[in-house]
């Protein structure tokens, strides 16, 4: 009997438990390791940050769900992996041995990388974060708390230099400006500044995709948002924002203060402590060094997916910048390695597969929205749409309700769901994908 222990119950982590006791049966065991025991819908925390969602709305308790599929859970946080030696440490020094180990961790926030950044910097106005549900539900507060203020300071709202997922900032800003029109507040706001490292508006980290430079430009001209590009922010005090706008060459051109009442800067990311120190298994900021077949090349009974793994940037850019992960992209590696791993369990050579890394992504804007589809995700695609309307609105919300569902239904890919996708050319394996047409001699 193996024993496949997967680190991280994310939208990465818990799928992967799904899949991988589906994929194995009752032969072989499963156990799902998490610092926390609930799983949070990470993509509705922008909601969160403006109170558009309750924490009992996005938040469950993970183990009735995997128990019901017989997947040991363990709610406690891993201090040390011995990859040596196959054995994870635990917070209590409890250990568990496994034979294969899939890191979904998803990352650390590097608040540290800006002297003074993020919510926990004792600073009355202090610069937050809606990477987890703790974090929005304190950015909602800090927002609540500027804007019942007799005078109201100004909002910043961006991504810090290293960061690689600009989509949510670019959601949060535009649900935080429909948020204050719904109020009648927006007048009350002397200045709302969108802050980013990108080298232009719509970058998103992938250099674009379709027309979301000029979509995301006129969003946020049209509404009255001050727009900042190619920013190197350096410092937070209280209340205050000091970045350094360079050109092209990275050089400086301008300084700038940000005054803020409330402001949500999206940090850089970096791996967790215990899968960072293994030596050999990281990149120097601690992501998870892997080979198409998202085993690392230094331990070959480690996997990974998510966002804690290692992807060099699309492109330079004149403030460091990252590639993101997005939801669809992580459930393609998430469904590979499941695969390789039973491959490895059956001793099959040469039945390794590899995910398309094809994302989808949904952007709600309060009351419309934006979406797009890009396979893969990193250039050159064979599909490279974006496109807006009220329809992505009510697509993100019937999302939310479908992942939520099935998550707590115990499973990552309904045979319906995989149907429809393939059907519109869109899949998790390479193996899966539609093959080119030939035509006949």
């Amino acid at each position: 009997m193996a024993h496949v222990v997967i680190l991280g119950a994310g939208t990465g982590g818990l799928p992967a438990a799904y899949e991988m006791k589906e994929m194995l049966g009752p032969a072989h065991q499963v156990t799902l390791v998490s610092e926390n025991p609930y799983f949070q819908f990470v993509p509705s925390n922008p909601w969160a940050g403006v109170g558009w969602r309750s924490r009992e709305e996005i938040v469950f308790e993970i183990e009735p769900h995997t128990k019901r599929k017989h997947i040991d859970f363990i709610a406690k946080r891993c201090d040390k992996i011995d990859a040596e030696n196959n054995v994870l440490t635990l917070s209590d020094d409890s250990t568990i041995d496994y034979d294969y180990l899939v890191i979904t961790t998803g990352p650390a926030l590097a608040f540290e990388a800006v002297p003074g950044a993020g919510p926990f910097s004792g600073f009355n106005k202090a610069t937050h974060s809606i990477c987890t549900i703790d974090h929005a539900e304190k950015a909602h507060e800090a927002y609540m708390n500027n804007l019942d203020s007799d005078n109201p300071d100004p909002i910043v709202i961006g991504a810090m230099p290293g960061a690689s997922c600009f989509g949510p900032a670019y959601e949060y800003l535009l649900i935080v400006l429909k948020d204050l029109e719904k109020r009648g507040a927006r007048s009350k706001i002397p200045e709302v500044h969108f802050v980013t490292s990108e080298p232009y508006l719509g970058h998103l980290g992938i250099a674009g995709v379709g027309d979301s430079p000029a979509i995301l430009s006129r969003h946020i001209k049209e509404l009255g948002v001050h727009g900042h590009v190619n920013m190197n922010t350096q410092k937070v005090e209280d209340g205050k924002i000091f970045s350094q706008q360079v050109n092209e060459k990275g050089e400086p051109v301008k300084e700038e203060t940000f005054d803020f009442g409330f402001s949500m800067m999206l940090p850089a990311f970096k791996g967790v402590d215990a899968v960072a120190n293994v030596e050999g298994l990281c990149n120097p900021k601690g992501f998870v060094i892997v080979d198409e077949h998202q085993r690392s090349p230094k331990y070959p009974n480690i996997y990974s997916a998510g966002v804690c793994i290692a992807i060099p940037p699309v492109e330079a850019t004149p403030v460091p910048t990252g590639a993101p992960k997005t939801g669809y992209m992580i459930e393609s590696m998430v469904t590979a390695l499941v695969h390789n791993i039973k491959s490895n369990i059956e001793g099959k050579e040469g039945k390794e597969e590899m995910g398309t890394w094809n994302a989808i992504c949904l952007a709600d804007l309060g009351d419309t929205g934006v979406g797009f589809v890009a396979l893969p995700q990193f250039k050159p695609r064979r599909i490279d749409w974006y496109g807006e309307g009220p329809w992505v609105h009510w697509a993100k919300i019937a999302f939310e309700k479908y992942f939520m569902a099935k998550m707590k239904a115990g499973v990552s890919e309904p045979f319906y769901e995989k149907l429809l996708f393939q059907m519109l050319g869109i899949s998790r394996l390479k193996s899966d994908e539609p093959k080119p047409f030939k035509k006949s001699a």
